[in-house]
């Protein structure tokens, strides 16, 4: 079934990694109770029969069900196994018998199979038999000892689908050639350059094969001796009784599968397995599997067909795709002929064509089933011996006598196509274990499959599976074994077969005059073409190294067929261009692109394989030049016309490109060039004419077809085809692209150079004239006046000078010259690296691959770049060596105009950087090879002489129409290569030996006439045009070689020492570029001087305005001065700085300053203020499990029951809000948000990025995703009057304070109770009277009227609320619920708990260190917890309130409320602390209290939860055993002694008071800084009071002072107990008596420590390759199968999921989910991180809808990461990525970042992260 068709892989399969078939391993035919692949010993004595007399008959019936529930098997009595062993026994018929008899009965349920029943009854009926039989003893001890007894040298491991496999760079012959995991890791290669690629299943491990690696072919598990045996790894020789038993039941055996999977009768069996016993009309519909219809297809039509659930549907369906079949109704013949029409008939409604449905009888479905479980019962057996394999592949080749039929091997493979996928499995797993594991056979077996060949592919070609299930995926297991593909080559004429093949499968794309044309061709069918053409490729992908006589002429024979082939191509798909209208449908150019690319190796490998050997070379290129004539002939019959220029004459056939028809496809020319390139290589080109006459050779015609196809990609450029439509545009780009330019362009030009070399110069140059069409142009007519003509004509001028600069120029081709194919690749990469500095995979795509796809980067990158490491981002780049830039040569002719002008620009840019001039001109080509010497003629010829001079002609007489600058610059470098040409040649030999007279011709004058110049005149003149500026310091540099070369001349032709005369003259030359290179010096240095001098002159005016300003100077540095002093003086005394304390009486004053902000929306500004209009910020509530200790604990979903009042201290999902920081008006917020409610309505086919419904967007100005607004609330300034707070401190102990509040909350509950029940006890203390204390004393201490906001805020206030509740319980909004404040306090806690954790982690200060959005977003989210309060009912703040006093004063304690270790501390002070004003409210008046009542509140609040968390530290964390460390005396470890002393006595010694003080205020010191820095944040942004110097730098010791005094504590916690005594004491007992901490002391149950880890993501291996090891043993827990799994791994807790796979999907509240976006539930609250492990890549989900793909940690050594691990380089993880990854998590950026990242790649049809 396909689930949406992947694009076909480009790249090849793979030899052993390649595609074939999923392995079941050897264990796969488990017995009922076995772990896997051991087989239990029995101790019944050994039968060796059929044992066909089981105790019923064998009719299933209770005797069958014993065996089977014993797990044990029917043993054969002793009187019958003497009957066995009777050699007149027919041991076929017995068999046949015996299965006619059974199989029947085991396989009767095929609708709901019994799996494990059905394989109990096969082993005791069957097997356990048959094996007795065969082994003639008990067939597990007889294994057992086979398997100990060696095993083969070859690995043999057939790949599953998505397991990794390894091939090294620099051993293995070719690419295919690949190792398992194992063998990899126990071999050298693991040392080397290796690439590791997950395997689309099927193709083996090379382990052992000789032939598949240059070094190391055996890992040392494979090694002989390595099983440890004393045997030599010769496998155990089987004795000959089992031989012969073997020989009798394989025959048996292979028949019975043979005949049963060919089988092509529904209704009947063959007679041998006809019982006598009546027919039952039993039969089943058997639905097939087919790649056209899609899941959903096939469970809409059995749906409707059958009527079934959904539920059955989807499992047929799942079953039907793994298997290949699948019976979907049992019943009478009639009733499922009616379900198979009916399916039919539904299923072509939906799609064109119907599923392939059959009706067959139950007894034919049983024994077909049966046979394939005896094809893995034999597969198992060939694992064990080598004998039992050489047997079963004689008996498999054996074809019978005197009959036309084929051998049963070759019956299989020819049965293949119409196998359903289980039967093709099972086979080609039996084809892996037998032939392929001994050599002898597997060329056996490959001559059959040759044989067949042509039958095979065909079959492939019409079936519609995917190739990995088709037997011919088998050919790269044997053409690439290079004796095997010697051996097919010289006996089976394998390259005739393939080629044969090819031109067979294509007839109907071939045209009238046969040649291919694929108008309207069908993808899926060229797809399986190209497999064909792989074979291809795998045959020929190592060259011989001897030749005998047979092979040279089996290999001629092989490559004439594929001239066939290239013929057909040759001149394919002509074109002609449209004139007048547009063209109405663009034609399809894909197919034949495609099959190009196909063969571009292809092409090369053949033309590597003539040159090895002389004598072919030469019969190869008479062959292709024979069929390039044949193809040339059929433009002759026009008349041939003359062309006259500069006294030279042209005789040539009429055509023109832009009228007549022309191809882009000429792979025979180009084969041709190629061919020629490598005759003169060879040298053997002085023998050509012995094989292709001077006469028949016409060189001519040879130059024609190429030059047409240059022609027209230049028009193309000039735009005259444009009326041709894109199709034409993307041949050409492809043209001259990497991935075919080998083949097209590159030849091309070969082929003009192999003119350039053989004709007459001015011949050439006259020939390409007329065919680009410039004939005219450079006669003297007068041009045209139609402006688009001219541009027309400048764009073919300068495309027409560029080929020439490439026809003289580009040498840099084996042949062409002498270099090696690494001097062409140095070249390659210096001029990528001239245009910019490019990353390593980067240059490997610029670069041509071979056939081993390897471009020779990696030899010589490092001689001519250096590498730069990449940061965080971004990659590692290659940077060119500044002694490769001389290189440089601006007219590259792989450069696209694009990075033509980039280069130009960069290194014109760079000399000017440097203070050189900005001439480019080219750098000394190498020379020519002899057979290519006459190229350089075109220079200095006339016709080249005449076109120069006309062009600088027209630029120095300022016919600006005519000439365009990139002319010139063209012209300027042609002349440039014809000095230098003329140079090199002076300089190597006697000028009178010198023919080349470039100088000569330049100077010579061009006519007779009065005003004649030459070139150097022109040249002179050319410095004076304007509008050439740029071009002045080329020609300069082009006058002084004119000047060099004349010099040589000159002093050549003195009889001086010539051997001299050639440093003189580049002396010479030097000394004038010495001159002016001197000159830009002494420019340079005096602009240098002239700054330095400006410098000193503004440094001496500051110092003057210093001088005159003195006293004013003076002042500020002393006043700095003494502030400094008097900081240092007060942190040495112990004196406290007033003004930085949050808490008490001595608290700091506030610090508000005037806010004025500017709204991003409208941007006007406004000052913060209570009564104004509200202001807002854009912010993200989510839930969060970022700081959870416990990730096993099942989270809540749903919150319609949840109570959010208390968070467990393990902090397993809070609510985190974030802001990004941009401030709206909530009028212009809203405005905007219904504005893109209303756009989102309209365009509706767009996947929405975020959800409307629940009130997301993007901030319109940094597109961060946002749900909510934070409403911007005024820090209220309060004032302490220091006289009152020293007043009060008198009275206001912490005692008198907690029987104020509580009697207030007394009389509270009394009011609320009229008549009902009390809710809480009347709090008095004995021995106190409560007539001093009554209700209102609370207000006595100071109160003031409650803030009064203004409207717009109170709804902002609301509006935030209801966010917080609504995400952070995931239920409806509902303004008026409950749980509202508690959110708000939970959202407030857990945000600043999640800032703290990231400053913490970061290692940054507390304060000062926030960024921006984090500063405001923080200061706006604890202002709105404190006025949220006044929005809601002050009587339900009042109940959360003694709810959470409840756990810190026992006598407020309800029944709900949890004990002292079940709670977040911090999370309580929050609540307490914002709730507490509620105390002051009264009926008539709104009150709140004043900054002194507050001050005291918010103190002993404080204190109070300190007091609890520091016991809650001692009970949970300081229970450790000390380690040795010398008794610490100090004050605190005494204050602690005593502590634990006391707690020891109220827990009644559960807790042990042995532990040293030292330890405890250790543990204490340790676990409460997180609290404290989290009450700092806290206080800080509620009050505004300024935090101490040292919170605002990381130091430890300082930190824990400066907190302290800050908050108001003693540096030693422990005086805190020591001063509240007396009130703390009874609290403390009531703590430590809670049942909960008592069985936390006596170790029942586990309470979390402090301080709490801080997480982080799992720890990930360094090397990639451990992680694809991990993934490699994942097996599914849902799952038995061995299918393709998509193993991913959770990033926050290391969870291994199987995803993408409906075995996990989950159903929650109703929905189908995939095991990934279920886990996120449960790991992230919804957000998750995941790691694909065999795609490389970092999945981050949100929710079920979102998510995206983000850059993995791993990079390769070139600071790469590798998606899809296409590149297949070794991968390493890298830190600072991995902790970007961590921050990412830890400061809530992952929906953020899914957000823009769906933002950045909008697609119409997302991806279902549902299912992920």
């Amino acid at each position: 079934m396909r689930v949406g068709r992947a694009a076909p892989a480009r790249c090849h399969p793979g030899r052993r990694g390649g595609r074939a078939v999923e392995a079941t391993g050897r264990g796969a035919a488990q017995r009922p109770g076995d772990g896997g692949g051991s087989f239990r010993a029995v101790t019944a004595s050994p039968a060796a029969s059929l044992a066909l007399k089981m105790a019923d008959g064998g009719n299933g019936g209770p005797g069958a069900a014993a065996a089977g529930a014993a797990g044990g098997r029917v043993h054969a009595q002793p009187q019958e196994r003497a009957m066995w062993c009777d050699e007149r026994f027919n041991f076929q018929a017995t068999f046949l018998q015996c299965l006619a008899k059974h199989v029947p009965n085991i396989y009767s349920a095929e609708m709901d199979p019994l799996l494990e029943k059905q394989e109990e009854m096969v082993q005791a009926a069957i097997l356990y038999p048959l094996e007795c039989y065969l082994f003639g003893e008990d067939p597990d001890m007889f294994l057992e000892k086979l398997q100990q007894s060696g095993t083969s040298q070859l690995c043999g491991k057939v790949f599953k689908g998505g397991e990794t496999t390894y091939s090294c760079r620099d051993c293995a012959v070719d690419p295919t050639c690949v190792l398992c995991m194992d063998c990899f890791q126990n071999s050298i290669h693991k040392n080397h350059r290796y690439k590791m690629h997950s395997s689309t299943g099927g193709g083996f491990c090379d382990c052992g094969d000789t032939e598949a690696w240059k070094a190391g072919p055996l890992c040392t598990k494979h090694e002989p001796g390595a099983s440890g045996s004393a045997k030599e790894n010769s496998e155990c020789q089987l004795n000959e009784e089992i031989m012969e038993h073997s020989r009798r039941v394989f025959p048996a055996v292979i028949k019975y599968i043979v005949d049963m999977l060919i089988w092509e009768e529904e209704k009947e069996l063959p007679p041998e397995l006809t019982i006598s016993r009546e027919k039952v009309d039993s039969y089943y519909c058997v639905l097939f599997n087919d790649e056209h219809h899609s899941y959903d297809h096939v469970i809409y039509s059995l749906q409707r067909a059958l009527g079934c659930e959904l539920g059955e549907a989807q499992l047929h369906t799942t079953a039907i795709d793994k298997e290949g079949r699948r019976a979907v109704k049992a019943g009478h013949y009639t009733s499922c002929q009616e379900a198979k029409e009916e399916i039919k008939r539904h299923s072509e409604n939906v799609s064109q064509r119907p599923l392939h449905v059959e009706v067959l009888h139950a007894d034919v479905m049983a024994h077909q089933k049966f046979a394939l479980r005896l094809g893995s019962w034999l597969n198992k057996l060939m694992s064990y011996s080598s004998d039992f394999r050489q047997i079963f592949c004689q008996i498999c080749l054996k074809e019978e006598t005197g009959s036309e039929n084929p051998c049963f091997i070759s019956k299989l493979m020819l049965w293949d196509a119409k196998l359903h996928k289980g039967a093709r499995k099972v086979l080609h797993e039996l084809i892996f274990s037998s032939f392929f594991m001994e050599m002898e056979y597997k060329k056996l077996f490959a001559v059959e499959f040759v044989k067949y060949y042509k039958a095979l592919q065909k079959e492939y070609i019409s079936d519609d599976h995917d190739r990995a299930l088709s037997v011919t995926a088998l050919s790269v297991q044997m053409f690439t074994v290079p004796t095997l593909a010697r051996h097919l080559i010289e006996e089976q004429n394998v390259i005739t077969t393939i080629t044969e093949t090819l031109l067979e499968v294509l007839p109907e794309y071939l045209d009238k005059n046969d040649k291919f044309n694929f108008q309207g061709y069908s993808q899926d069918k060229l797809n399986r073409v190209y497999a064909v053409i792989y074979d291809l490729r795998y045959v020929l992908v190592s060259k011989p190294t001897l030749w005998t006589d047979r092979l040279r002429a089996r290999f001629l024979e092989g490559f004439v067929s594929f001239l066939r082939i290239l013929t057909c191509m040759q001149g394919m798909e002509e074109i002609k261009r449209q004139i007048g209208q547009h063209i109405e449908v663009d034609p399809d150019w894909e197919a034949a692109i495609a099959i190009q690319m196909q063969l571009k190796n292809i092409l090369l490998m053949f033309q590597e394989w003539c040159a090895c050997d002389e004598e072919l070379l030469l019969r190869a290129y008479s062959e292709c030049h024979k069929a390039v004539m044949r193809c040339s002939t059929n433009g002759r019959s026009r008349e041939k016309t003359v062309f006259h220029l500069c006294g030279h004459t042209l005789e040539s056939r009429p055509y023109r490109v832009s009228a007549d028809p022309v191809s882009i496809h000429l792979p025979l020319s180009r084969t041709l060039a190629g061919l020629h390139v490598r005759l003169s290589k060879t040298g053997t080109i002085s023998r050509l004419h012995e094989f292709v006459s001077p006469e028949e050779f016409q060189v001519e015609l040879l130059v024609e077809y190429p030059l047409r196809c240059l022609v027209l990609v230049a028009q193309v450029a000039a735009e005259m085809w444009r009326r041709n439509g894109l199709s034409l545009i993307s041949q050409v780009f492809y043209y001259q692209d990497v991935k075919c330019r080998e083949e097209m362009y590159d030849k091309d030009i070969i082929m003009l150079q192999i003119g350039a070399s053989l004709m007459d110069p001015n011949q050439f140059l006259l020939l390409i004239l007329q065919r680009y069409e410039l004939a005219d142009t450079f006669k003297k007519l007068k041009p045209t006046k139609d402006q688009d003509l001219i541009k027309q004509c400048n764009v073919l001028i300068e495309e027409m000078l560029q080929i020439l600069i490439y026809v003289v120029g580009e040498r840099y081709v084996p042949g062409v010259s002498n270099v090696t194919k690494e001097d062409v690749t140095i070249r390659e990469i210096i001029h990528l690296l001239c245009i910019e500095p490019m990353a390593h995979s980067a240059i490997t795509k610029a670069l041509p691959e071979n056939e081993n796809n390897e471009t020779g980067l990696e030899n010589v990158i490092d001689r001519v770049a250096t590498f730069k490491k990449p940061g965080v981002s971004g990659h590692g780049v290659y940077e060119l060596k500044d002694e490769c830039l001389k290189e440089f040569n601006m007219f590259f002719y792989h450069y696209t105009k694009t990075q033509h002008s980039k280069a130009e620009h960069t290194q014109k840019k760079r000399r000017k950087q440097e203070n050189r001039d900005e001439a480019l001109p080219p750098p000394p080509p190498p020379d020519f090879s002899p057979a290519f010497s006459n190229v350089v003629r075109i220079l200095n010829c006339d016709v080249m002489m005449h076109i120069l001079r006309t062009i600088l002609q027209r630029a120095v007489e300022l016919e600006t129409h005519l000439w365009t600058e990139a002319m010139i610059q063209m012209v300027l470098h042609l002349l440039s290569l014809g000095l230098l040409e003329e140079k090199q040649q002076l300089q190597k030999s006697p000028e009178e030996e010198v023919t080349f007279d470039f100088y000569h011709k330049a100077t010579r004058m061009g006519s007779s006439a009065l005003n004649a110049v030459n070139v150097l005149m022109l040249l002179e003149k050319l410095k004076r045009v304007p509008q050439l500026e740029a071009q002045k310091d080329t020609v300069n540099w082009i006058l002084q070689m004119f000047d060099t070369v004349k010099r040589l001349r000159e002093k050549s032709s003195l009889t001086t020492v010539a051997a001299t005369s050639g440093s003189e003259a580049t002396k010479g030359d030097e000394s004038s570029q010495d001159k002016e290179k001197a000159e830009r010096k002494r420019k340079a240095e005096a602009a240098r001087l002239h700054r330095q001098k400006i410098m000193a002159q503004m440094s001496a005016l500051q110092r003057n305005f210093i001088e005159t300003h003195k006293l004013l100077y003076e002042n500020t540095l002393e006043a700095q001065g003494k502030e400094d002093s008097i900081m240092e003086e007060e942190s040495m005394s112990s004196a406290i700085d007033y003004s930085r304390i949050a808490l008490g009486p001595k608290r700091g004053p506030s610090v508000a300053e005037k806010e004025v902000l500017t709204c991003i929306l409208c941007q006007e500004e406004q000052e913060v203020k209570l009564e104004s209009a509200a202001m807002v910020l854009s912010a993200c509530v989510q839930k969060s499990t970022a700081l959870t200790q416990n990730r096993s604990r099942i989270l809540e979903l749903s919150g319609d029951t949840l109570d959010p009042l208390f968070m467990h201290p393990d902090l397993p999902c809070g609510t985190h809000t974030g802001s990004c920081g941009h401030v709206m008006h909530a009028a212009c917020w809203q405005k905007y948000f219904e504005a893109m409610q209303l756009n989102f309505r309209q365009r509706l086919h767009v996947e929405q990025i975020f959800d409307l419904e629940n009130g997301e967007y993007l901030c319109p100005l940094c597109k961060s995703l946002c749900n909510t607004v934070i409403p911007i609330v005024p820090l209220q300034a309060q004032k302490i009057n220091s006289e009152d707070a020293e007043a009060v401190a008198q009275i206001l102990s912490l005692a008198r304070w907690l029987e104020i509040i509580t009697v207030r909350i007394s009389g509270y509950s009394m009011k609320s109770a009229k008549g009902e029940k009390q809710s809480l006890p009347a709090f008095t203390n004995k021995g106190m009277g409560n007539s001093a204390l009554e209700f209102h004393s609370i207000l006595s201490f100071g109160v003031q009227s409650s803030a009064k906001y203004s409207s717009s805020i109170k709804e902002m206030l609301i509006l935030f609320a209801t966010t917080i509740y609504r995400v952070g319980l995931k239920v409806a909004p509902n303004e008026a619920d409950y749980r509202i404040p508690m959110m708000t306090w939970s959202t407030c806690a857990f945000t600043i708990q999640c800032i703290e954790n990231l400053l913490e982690t970061e290692g940054k200060p507390l304060f000062g260190s926030l960024q921006n959005r984090q500063h405001s977003g923080l200061k706006a989210l604890v202002q709105f917890a404190a006025a949220q309060r006044t929005t809601s009912p002050q009587v339900l703040i009042q109940k959360h309130l003694i709810r959470l006093l409840g756990v810190l004063l026992p006598n407020f304690k309800v029944e709900d409320t949890p004990s002292l270790l079940e709670v977040d501390m911090f999370h309580i002070l929050v609540g307490v602390v914002l709730s507490f004003p509620s105390l002051y409210w009264e009926d008539a008046v709104d009150l709140q209290p004043s900054s002194i009542s507050s001050a005291y509140n918010h103190l002993y609040l404080f204190h109070l939860t300190t007091l609890a968390h520091i016991t809650q530290i001692v009970v949970s964390s300081a229970t450790e055993s000390p380690t040795a460390r010398s008794s610490d005396n100090s004050e605190e470890a005494q204050s602690a002694q005593s502590f634990c002393r006391e707690i020891c006595q109220y827990t009644s010694g559960c807790f042990s008071q042995d532990i040293p003080g030292w330890l405890v205020w250790d543990c204490v010191k340790k676990g409460i800084m997180p609290y404290l820095r989290c009450a700092a944040l806290f206080f800080h942004y509620l009050l505004g009071v300024s935090p101490p110097e040292e919170l605002l730098q990381v130091s430890e010791e300082g930190q824990f002072k400066a907190l302290c005094s800050y908050l108001s504590l003693p540096t030693n916690l422990f005086l805190l107990f020591q001063e509240y005594w007396d009130t703390v004491n009874p609290l403390l007992q009531r703590w430590c008596a809670d049942p909960v901490v008592l069985s936390c002391l006596k170790g029942k149950s586990i309470a979390i420590r402090y301080p709490r880890k801080r997480n982080s993501l799992i720890e990930l291996p360094e090397d990639y390759s451990c992680l694809l090891n991990q993934a490699s043993q994942f097996r599914c827990p849902r799952s038995s199968d061995d299918e393709q799994k998509h193993p991913v791994l959770c990033l926050f807790c290391g969870a291994m999921l199987c995803s993408q796979n409906t075995c996990c999907q989950e159903l929650v509240n109703g929905e189908e989910l995939g095991a990934c976006t279920s886990h996120a539930l449960q790991c992230g609250a919804g957000v998750c991180m995941f790691l694909k492990i065999r795609e490389c890549k970092v999945v981050l989900i949100e929710g079920k809808t979102r998510g995206c793909l983000y850059p993995a940690p791993y990079l390769d050594e070139y600071g790469e990461t590798d998606p899809g691990l296409k590149r297949g380089n070794p991968l390493q993880l890298c830190r600072e990525r991995y902790r970007k990854l961590h921050l990412l998590w830890q400061q809530h950026c992952i929906i953020e970042e899914i957000a823009r990242s769906q933002e950045t790649n909008q697609i119409f049809f997302g991806f279902n992260w549902q299912l992920l």
